[in-house]
């Protein structure tokens, strides 16, 4: 798993879909993250749990999650396309200004979940991973 910055991926959303992220962003300080998920063989699928969280590295406190956009909850699943990418938008509530560093992790009931680890907080609380 790596960590890209904004200059690093082209993602492209629509412009009122970026919009109220935006404003969401600037209304309530919510962190957005944007994922790229690569499947591995062709039927390949992917879900996000509601059970995924954002955690400060030095405090141990969770963020939930609040949206999900391009991606199904559990229990169904997103077709991962052979060729190219899934990508998808996940938003949280909004980190403390004294977190630095945390991670992104899906705690779920099986093997599999989601788990970005050491992300450096920046200025504008959006990110870029592949998972």
């Amino acid at each position: 798993m790596s960590v890209l910055f904004e200059e690093d991926l082209k993602v492209e959303i629509c412009s009122e879909l970026k919009n109220e992220l935006l404003l969401l962003k600037n209304e309530e300080q919510q962190v957005i993250i944007h994922c790229s998920i690569y499947a591995m063989d062709a039927g390949d699928a992917a879900r996000i749990w509601k059970s995924t969280y954002l955690i400060d590295k030095e405090t141990g406190k969770t963020y939930n999650l609040l949206f999900a956009d391009g991606i199904s909850f559990a229990p169904q699943w997103t077709l991962i396309p052979f060729n190219k990418p899934l990508e998808f938008t996940l938003i949280f509530k909004g980190l403390p200004k004294s977190c630095k560093l945390f991670d992104l992790v899906e705690i779920i009931p099986e093997e599999g979940g989601f788990e970005v680890l050491n992300v450096n907080r920046n200025s504008t609380d959006v990110y870029y991973v592949t998972i």
